[in-house]
């Protein structure tokens, strides 16, 4: 016994020196430091504001273990999001799996000019297609509680994600399974708004992105040119859209031409491209 407990204690290292290992096993990932430190607090239970003030503290063999799995995971280009089981979203922390893309900042962007639209018309039906974890569809019924929000989705398991972020967050949303819009127009259902955060990455390009390695295809491939959900959700969009409706379509940081193009020919109406932070074409907003 005394022989295993001193071996025990010869793997305890203090949070300073396995920061230090962890920095350089993360070195490839560009946020080596940042990584380190939430994955780190993520074990412990702990803020990072610990892991700064208790450089000493000291982790026992089986915390270390777990520590050393997590960094194996991000050292493989694991996104944090799965590792973790979260990402932040606006001003939420929402369940992520594997199932589900993982929410970005650019999305919080279509998230803004939704509230913006709807900022007099608290009682307005809106739609989220392809709701994959729920981020855009319940961050807005957060923010406006008294709006009907509806979401889509394809996938049974991504539907299972963006439930359980509503129920998290007391978010009133109710949601179909179905393809982009078809359980709304199956069911009657109009809106005044519709947003969608559809795949939009070409299908050839897909393979050479490091996200195709780890997030659900089904979520970034776009087709050919990419455009071919954003196209069919176009061609739905009469029938689900009421007259004078919005429609917010988050789009490639090259689409911006072509999805205005697509959007005059089939619709006959006209396409604001918005920009994101980086001056790159990401939301295509148009009224019918």
């Amino acid at each position: 016994m005394a022989t295993l407990h001193q071996a025990a204690k010869r793997e305890e290292t203090t949070v300073e020196a396995a920061l230090q290992k962890a920095r350089a096993a993360l070195v490839a990932s560009g946020t080596a430091d940042l990584d380190a430190q939430v994955l780190l607090a993520h074990v412990l239970g702990c803020e990072r504001a610990f892991l700064f003030a208790h450089p000493e503290a000291s982790l026992d063999f089986q915390t270390s273990m777990q520590f050393q799995s997590l960094l194996q995971r991000r050292a493989s280009g694991e996104p944090m999001a799965y590792i973790l089981g979260a990402q932040g979203f606006y001003d939420l922390e929402l369940k992520v799996t594997p199932s589900v893309l993982v929410p970005r900042p650019e999305t919080e962007l279509l998230l803004e000019e939704a509230l913006q639209l709807t900022a007099d018309s608290p009682d307005a039906t809106v739609a989220d297609i392809g709701t994959g974890s729920g981020a855009l569809a319940v961050t807005f019924a957060r923010h406006r509680p008294q709006c009907t929000v509806y979401a889509t989705d394809i996938s049974a398991d991504a539907l299972e994600v963006a439930r359980d972020n509503a129920r998290e967050h007391c978010a009133r949303v109710s949601f179909f399974r179905g393809h982009l819009a078809q359980p709304l127009t199956e069911r009657g259902i109009k809106v005044e708004l519709l947003m969608a955060n559809l795949p939009y990455i070409a299908s050839d390009e897909l393979d050479t992105l490091p996200v195709s390695q780890w997030e659900p295809r089904q979520a970034l491939d776009g087709g050919p040119d990419g455009l071919a959900y954003i196209r069919t959700l176009l061609q739905q969009a009469p029938r689900v859209c009421r007259a004078g409706a919005y429609v917010l379509l988050e789009i490639g940081a090259d689409q911006g031409a072509a999805v205005s193009r697509l959007i005059l020919d089939l619709l006959g109406a006209d396409c604001c491209v918005l920009k994101d932070y980086a001056g790159l074409d990401r939301i295509a907003r148009f009224q019918l």
